[in-house]
């Protein structure tokens, strides 16, 4: 019995010896970012606790204008270019890369699609930290943090992840092996107003004196949310909106839980459409089209945009039917909807699609099913193509549809 128990023990202390990742071992991965004004950069400084945790990060850098000043604990090779990109392999113990991130990204048209002034900053964490295709070792978690260091007199940093202290942020994404903190982030002077939402935290924050409407904002998610959780099964647990006025680029685009809007824009068009509304699909859908089918993401937030507002009370019967009319006249001169980048006149047929795919699986289901039945399908799938689509809709629908038999999405 005791030499059993001895044996016991060996095992057990040899197993303590062994390396970390064996026994599916927990590593820190800490990212701290410094804001510079003066200089329009922040300054990002990645750690990992035990370094050969991780064989290697391969960036991509764009075309790498962005990024400069790297430091690194252990091995860093930078290939510059238009597809540039940098692979760092840390040191075997604690580990770290440094180096700097350009904030503002102006557009040809003069305005800022991120931009740093003295007193904010609003920008985007897929920029502070690149992509990265990680390789680790096997049984390893990464446990990532994010915390900001903000220049003299700013007040205050809003992220779209969980808070866990002052200007510290929980880092977890479970569909990505990298967690990184992605998507729109606003520091500086704020103001801001937050609600409870069903099961979702909302904030909407803007520096001050850029004439955002926060109460606005807050007042129409509150109008339409009953029907966005009645058509979207998974709600995030944080939403941040987050806005500002010119020069920032004026429009609205979503990201990771997270939607910038331009403080000028107003929330209902005169055409009836919603920016934000629109934005709000895009967050909770999250659907990954491949395969040049950018039109069935965009078809779908803009369709949900009109249709979420009508089913909340918000748009009359008539007002809808204008719309409609609106929808086809502009865009009787389509004859694709595949490709990356779609025109409006796209996707305004791309709704006209699916407005007419809704009424046939509505006819032929005798209401049992709708496009609502498509989305939901569509958003457990890791990505869709128009292919996949079709099949999607068939099987709802029971048979073939007419509706998706056509030229436009051939």
């Amino acid at each position: 019995m005791a030499v059993g128990w001895r044996r016991a023990l060996v095992i057990g202390l040899l197993t303590l010896s062994s390396p970390a990742w064996a026994a599916g071992k927990k590593v820190d991965l800490d990212y701290h970012v410094r804001l510079l004004p003066q200089s329009d950069q922040a300054e990002v400084r990645l750690t990992l606790a035990q370094g050969s945790a991780v064989r290697s990060l391969d960036f991509d850098l764009g075309d790498g204008s962005h990024y400069s000043d790297f430091k690194a604990d252990g091995q860093w090779q930078l290939t510059p270019g238009k597809q540039a990109r940098g692979v760092w392999r840390p040191a075997a113990d604690k580990a770290s890369l440094t180096y700097r991130v350009r904030i503002s990204h102006g557009r040809k048209s003069g305005s800022f699609d991120t931009r740093m002034t003295p007193t904010w900053a609003l920008m985007r964490g897929d920029d502070l930290v690149p992509a990265a295709k990680l390789d680790q070792q096997d049984g390893i978690e990464l446990i990532s943090r994010l915390e900001f260091e903000l220049p003299s007199g700013w007040k205050s940093v809003e992220t779209a992840w969980p808070r866990i202290g002052k200007n510290k942020f929980r880092i977890d994404n479970v569909s990505r092996l990298f967690d990184r903190p992605t998507g729109w982030m606003l520091a500086g002077h704020l103001g801001s107003r937050r609600t409870r939402l069903g099961e979702t935290e909302v904030t909407v924050a803007s520096p001050r004196g850029q004439g955002m409407r926060r109460m606005d904002v807050l007042t129409l998610l509150t109008f339409v949310w009953p029907q966005v959780q009645a058509v979207f099964p998974r709600h995030p647990a944080k939403l941040l909106i987050v806005g500002a006025n010119d020069p920032m680029w004026r429009g609205s685009l979503a990201a990771h839980e997270s939607i910038y809007l331009n403080s000028r824009l107003p929330l209902v068009s005169e055409s009836g459409t919603s920016a934000l509304v629109r934005e709000l699909a895009q967050v909770f859908g999250r659907i990954n089209d491949t395969q040049r089918s950018d039109w069935i993401s965009e078809g779908f937030a803009e369709y949900y945009a009109i249709e979420l507002i009508r089913r909340a009370g918000g748009m009359s019967d008539e007002r809808y039917q204008s719309l409609q009319e609106r929808l086809s006249k502009n865009s009787q001169n389509v004859s694709t909807l595949r490709g990356e980048q779609l025109s409006p006149a796209q996707v305004s047929k791309a709704v006209v699609l699916l407005q007419e795919l809704d009424r046939e699986i509505r006819l032929k289901t005798r209401n049992k099913r709708s496009l609502d039945d498509v989305l939901r399908g569509a958003m457990r799938l890791q990505s869709v193509d128009t292919k996949a689509f079709v099949q999607l809709s068939e099987s709802v629908l029971g048979e073939s549809s007419k509706v998706l038999d056509t030229a436009l999405i051939q």
